[in-house]
């Protein structure tokens, strides 16, 4: 065992002594020390639970003859750092959770881990260190919060989000948004729609490295405890078979995440996060990827932000394994997951217990809710290396539009000119120096998309960033513009006025300008100062790469 490393033989007495400090007696140290990655904590409403979870994974541990240790990483709540330089930190912190998982688990020489993660930079990050340290390893994400009830009407974070503008408008009255205030989040997991984080769920199971059923088993529901303890008893299998993390995850199973995703209509995030995740494991994932499987994969169910259904929705219809019941003929069926098991062998075991709800709320491949899958990749003079949008949540109406750049240097410009009403029905609003390198941080741009749609404009303005935006986004919204304009790219020579041109269909965004004019711009542009100077965000700008390629840490 890897653990024998600190517990076995006569050089090992001084460490035994301080396991026995910690409470180890005598029969624990011939058996496997599991390491159990906790990210509980007070403030995101995802995490407040997950001490709970940890329990239920401890008892399963130990009923199968293991050794539990806990141990918490950081996390941020995007909604609470959304809209102000909070933001900044959030992409960031998915290297430093996996930096900090490698080194715990190294130096504590850990023989498998359950990992217990919730929310949107959180999830990548522990699948980040998995791949790095190779050990068994099982994921229990935490599970989705119960949408609210306002108005008779289910409700989520976004509904608050959008309310802002709406309340800006005129639409709504003030004691209209303190309801939505007080009752839209009611309780612990991840916010109620197929935002970030609940499409890494989904996306993690899919993998092969939760067990079946885990990735929309909601936060509240007995469910979730009791597939957390199998977890804990089953990682004790993959320890004793020596199943480890990248036995798991490689590129049929990259290949069947993004299948699943395009067919549910995630998170534009997952094009950042899994090829950050795929290095980790030794794999090239390109962005052009996502496209390929998109134009393949049709879109089978309408969650919000990009339909009306939840994912109570999706759990009483099936959940993953309903969803890739239907994908069946696309998926690689062959590769292994966390049950031992291959995912064909897991959905030849898959009882649908709810048939109407899966018949009514999963559409079938024949008759899908879009032909194409729910992310494309477009490129073109504005972003020759790619940009990003979830086209699933797009109106028919916007999939095609052409019109002038109001340009902004920065979130708060652009979000200051939608609240003044100073963003017109036709704009194409450039939010810029917001990437990876240039936030520093890569923010999410919910606040001015949200505003957007607040104000009835979200069928006729577009906005465009070389940021990105939430999960909860909604509408014509291209993100990840890559390069990014703090290295030059062709968004930072944008100026106020010129035509971008938006075509979906045909994966292009371009900007309608000469290209003897584009160079001239090119040569007298300079780069502006860092935002960051000092502390983590000045090392992140340092290192980080190109959003395209995952914005992940380059050598």
């Amino acid at each position: 065992m890897r653990s024998d490393n600190i517990k076995k033989g006569l050089e090992r007495a001084p460490h035994r002594s301080l396991l026995k400090a910690v409470g180890l007696i005598d029969e624990e140290m011939s058996r496997p020390f599991i390491g159990v990655v906790n990210s509980w904590n007070e403030i995101i409403p995802g995490h407040i639970h997950l001490d709970k979870l940890s329990e239920a994974v401890k008892a399963g541990i130990r009923m199968a003859g293991g050794v539990p240790f806990e141990f918490n990483t950081i996390g941020i709540c995007d909604g609470i750092a959304m809209g102000h330089t909070g933001m900044k930190n959030s992409l960031p912190s998915r290297e430093i959770i996996a930096d900090s998982i490698e080194l715990m688990v190294d130096a504590h020489q850990f023989d498998g881990m359950v990992m217990i993660p919730t929310c949107d930079k959180i999830v990548p990050g522990h699948l980040m260190a998995a791949g790095r340290l190779d050990i068994p390893t099982i994921v229990v994400t935490g599970g989705p919060m119960m949408p609210g009830i306002v108005g008779d009407e289910q409700r989520d974070v976004i509904s608050l989000f959008e309310a802002v503008g709406e309340r800006q408008n005129g639409k709504i009255t003030d004691q209209d948004l303190k309801n939505l205030e007080d009752c839209s989040c009611c309780g612990a997991g991840s916010c109620a729609g197929l935002f970030t984080a609940n499409t890494m769920a989904c996306v993690t199971e899919a993998l092969g490295m939760s067990l079946p059923g885990c990735g929309t088993a909601h936060a509240v529901d007995a469910k979730k405890t009791r597939i957390a303890k199998q977890s804990g008893i089953k990682i004790m299998e993959l320890v004793e078979k020596g199943i480890t993390a990248r036995k798991i995850i490689n590129e049929k199973s990259l290949d069947n995440a993004i299948i699943l995703d395009m067919a549910i209509g995630g998170s534009s995030n997952t094009a950042l996060h899994l090829p950050a995740i795929a290095a980790e494991y030794g794999l090239d994932l390109p962005l052009e990827r996502f496209d390929e499987i998109s134009r393949e994969t049709p879109h089978l169910i309408n969650l919000r932000p990009g339909g009306n259904r939840f994912l109570i929705d999706f759990e009483r219809a099936g959940g993953v394994p309903a969803m890739m019941k239907r994908l069946a003929s696309r998926l690689n069926l062959d590769t292994i997951t966390v049950t031992g098991k291959s995912i064909g062998d897991n959905l030849d075991e898959y009882i649908i217990i709810n048939p109407r709800a899966n018949r009514e709320i999963i559409a079938t491949i024949e008759s899908p809710v879009h032909a194409e899958g729910g992310i494309a990749v477009l490129k073109g003079s504005l972003a020759p290396s790619g940009s990003v949008i979830k086209q699933s949540a797009v109106s028919p109406k916007m999939l095609k539009h052409s019109g002038p750049a109001r340009v902004f240097d920065s979130e708060e410009d652009s979000m200051a000119a939608i609240m003044a009403g100073k963003i017109k029905s036709g704009d194409c609003v450039v939010i810029r120096y917001e990437g990876p390198k240039g936030g520093p941080g890569m923010r999410e741009m919910l606040s001015p998309t949200a505003a957007i749609a607040g104000m009835g404009l979200i069928e006729s303005v577009a906005l465009i960033t070389d940021g990105r935006f939430s999960g909860g986004t909604r509408g014509p919204c291209i993100g990840h513009v890559s390069p990014e304009a703090a290295e030059g790219g062709a968004i930072a020579l944008v100026q106020e006025g010129d035509i971008i041109e938006i075509d979906i269909p045909n994966r292009k965004l371009d900007l309608k300008i000469p290209g003897a004019e584009l160079d001239k711009r090119k040569k007298a542009w300079k780069p502006p100062a860092p935002k960051a100077t000092k502390g983590y965000l000045s090392r992140y700008r340092q290192q980080v790469g190109s959003s395209d390629k995952g914005a992940r840490f380059v050598s």
